[in-house]
């Protein structure tokens, strides 16, 4: 499995609209979504999944799109998760992968049976069928993985976290070395690690790990730092502190600050508690060609702090920041919108 920073050819988006859960600030969110659009289409191709009546809005934007009903936007994990063979990519292709590269389609059920998903799950299938992703299709419907719940160092090491792969409604009764073995085989992995500590408050993905820690270049980790509502992340920092590369080496750790609470002013109660508490972080941020889009918050002091941390992880890439007020109303942000193709 790719590293998210190796060249890519294309990203996703799973367009918002009235059927969603974004109904209610179907405009902000749909800035949000066209900004993402923008970055992308400036480095690197462009793919949209939206019901027949969005495209027309949406032509401006990209010629990759397929007229689809969905669920809901989270391409991220509904996605196909992509890995290849030697010969990689066709870097003269814009949005086209070669025979090289291998398209595993894994069942997405709403993070374990939370929220429907039945229209979410098809779409890989609806993509590969009308070609606008290329690569050997392989049907792994029978097995649940999330995009966001792994991230990959490109040389044989998959990061995870034992509270989501395990969580109840996912692959039970599979055991933890049962799941491994899979994950080993089908992703091309030497080892697994799994991280025993880290959630986010108000996370409905059971602590999917591209809120808590990153996989970066040069066996850098970038992670989410604290707060004393969140003690363990303090764990998992620990954990980090304590984990070596597959040559024995520690990881270079690059704390990301956390955001000063964000609270959810639609829910049951509207004091601000941990009820309505929503999971923000700089972690989910996403990087495509040349450049790394990064969740803002409004918060200048640490939106400026995450910028600048996550530029010492990728210093030959332009950071952008773009305002995710919006998407975390909906307890997602850049990365959890986005599935990148190689």
């Amino acid at each position: 499995m790719p590293a998210e920073w190796e060249h890519q050819s294309c990203v996703q988006l799973t367009w918002p609209h009235k059927d969603t859960d974004w109904a209610d600030i179907l405009p902000e969110i749909t800035a949000v979504y066209e900004e993402m659009a923008r970055e992308i289409s400036k480095r690197e191709g462009l793919l949209i999944v939206a019901p027949k009546s969005v495209l027309p809005h949406l032509s401006p934007l990209t010629s990759h799109l397929l007229p689809l009903n969905t669920n809901d936007t989270w391409a991220r994990d509904h996605g196909f998760i992509t890995v290849t063979e030697e010969g990689r990519w066709n870097k003269e292709d814009v949005c086209h992968q070669t025979s090289d590269i291998i398209l595993l389609d894994f069942c997405f059920n709403g993070w374990g049976e939370k929220f429907e998903a039945t229209l979410d799950n098809q779409i890989n299938r609806h993509l590969y069928e009308e070609g606008l992703v290329k690569g050997t299709y392989e049907d792994h419907l029978d097995f649940v993985l999330e995009g966001g719940s792994i991230e990959s160092d490109g040389k044989g090491t998959i990061f995870t976290t034992e509270c989501c792969l395990m969580a109840p409604h996912r692959n039970q009764p599979l055991t933890k070395q049962q799941i491994e073995e899979r994950l080993k085989e089908w992703l091309g992995a030497e080892r697994i690690v799994w991280l025993q500590h880290g959630s986010l408050i108000g996370d409905d993905t059971d602590g999917h790990i591209d809120t808590l820690v990153r996989v970066c270049p040069h066996d850098t980790l970038l992670y989410t730092g604290g707060d004393a509502d969140h003690p363990d992340l303090a764990l998992m920092e620990e954990e980090l502190q304590a984990l070596r590369t597959m040559e024995g080496k520690p990881y270079r750790l690059l704390k990301l600050p956390l955001p000063r609470p964000i609270y959810d002013t639609t829910a049951i109660s509207h004091q601000p508690s941990a009820i309505n508490r929503l999971p923000a972080t700089y972690a989910n941020y996403l990087v495509i060609n040349g450049a790394v889009l990064v969740p803002t918050y409004a918060q200048p002091d640490l939106d400026t702090e995450a910028l600048r941390i996550i530029g010492e992880a990728f210093p030959d890439r332009e950071i952008v920041g773009i305002d995710c007020r919006a998407v975390i109303r909906q307890h997602g942000s850049l990365h959890c919108c986005t599935m990148q193709y190689y």
